[in-house]
């Protein structure tokens, strides 16, 4: 009786053993990826494997990347991607990050990631192939500034005079020497670095003639001066634009700034922009990247709640600008919404 007393415990609890077995296996079966799924079989394998965290570096925190950014990667942990913003230097640092590893996404000008993907300027001969594009977000304005009192009145009128063109390496100074080659003038003006405050004090005191200024408009630095000192912005050209486009510059976008975006301004003034886009590193899993990109289209309004720029994302205007060939997550969900994607922004085959 004894014996049979033994045997029916030691079978009581391999039963046991065997049931918490096939209980904890479940448990681990239906852990959540990074697309919030419960069930991986509705997923690829290889989404279904991804369970890290996407790090979004964004800017400093007066910017406009980092609000952007920070209320992008709360959208996305609701929708189960696990994801957090970090501050960092913007554009340039933020390339950097995704050829690291140290990001998997960011938001960047535009021309920095053309620059970073094929190696040129403060990139050269570093090209940074991991980067691929989500979408454009909204211009970041090309202006050229002037005096509202001055004779200048258009990028010709600026041969022979003080121009400042932008912190030595700044993607300002790219632009505006691609700019003013494409304009025939930036052989006869005479250069000075400086950096937005910099050249906005220096317009104030007569000591520069102009300043090449790339960011939203209206740029504080610009506005503040403009309450004692009116001023204008110079007029690009089609011509100009053209040009640029002509010579693989496909960065470069038109836009209009309103009259009363400066005190000084009298009239609405065609320029140009560059686009900050979002960009992920090529190695995100491709539902990943496209859930990244529904969220980000499924939730502008909570994007304008919380900085004004958001006010221009819009998938009418989602490749404008594109600089570097789409991730094929963000390609498939463009492909299902009917937009034409350029044949020289699709993903790359292999």
């Amino acid at each position: 009786m004894k014996k049979l007393t033994t045997l029916a415990l030691v079978a009581v609890l391999v039963l046991s053993i065997v049931v918490a077995g096939c209980i904890g296996g479940g448990q681990s079966t239906e852990t959540a990826s990074a697309t919030g799924s419960k069930s991986p079989a509705t997923q690829s394998s290889e989404t279904a494997t991804f369970s890290g965290t996407i790090t979004i570096y964004t800017g400093g925190t007066s910017g406009v990347y980092y609000p952007l950014g920070s209320k992008y990667a709360e959208l996305l942990n609701k929708a189960g991607i696990k994801a957090k913003a970090v501050t960092s230097g913007a554009s340039v640092s933020n390339a950097k990050a995704i050829g690291d590893g140290n990001a998997q996404a960011a938001i960047m000008q535009n021309d920095v990631a053309y620059y970073a993907y094929h190696g040129l300027y403060m990139f050269e001969g570093k090209p940074i192939k991991n980067l691929r594009g989500v979408a454009a977000l909204y211009p970041e304005t090309v202006q050229f500034v002037v005096r509202a009192d001055s004779d200048i009145k258009s990028l010709q009128d600026l041969a022979g005079k003080k121009v400042a063109i932008g912190a030595p390496g700044s993607g300002t100074a790219v632009a505006a020497e691609q700019i003013l080659k494409a304009a025939g003038v930036w052989d006869k003006i005479q250069k000075v670095n400086q950096d937005f405050s910099q050249a906005a004090q220096a317009l104030k005191l007569g000591q520069i003639d102009a300043a090449v200024i790339v960011s939203g408009a209206p740029t504080p630095a610009i506005t503040q001066i403009a309450v004692t000192t009116p001023v204008r912005v110079i007029p690009i050209s089609d011509d100009v634009l053209n040009k640029l486009k002509s010579e693989g510059y496909i960065f470069y976008v038109r836009q209009v700034l309103p009259k009363d975006t400066y005190k000084g301004m009298t009239e609405d003034t065609p320029t140009l922009a560059v686009k900050a886009i979002l960009v992920v590193s090529a190695s995100l899993p491709d539902d990943v990247v496209y859930e990244m990109t529904k969220v980000l289209f499924d939730n502008v309004d909570a994007l304008r709640a919380v900085h004004q720029k958001a006010k221009y994302i819009s998938l009418d205007t989602a490749l404008d600008g594109m600089s570097i060939p789409l991730h094929p997550g963000a390609y498939k969900y463009y492909e299902e919404k009917g937009l034409n994607v350029p044949d020289n922004i699709k993903p790359p085959s292999g």
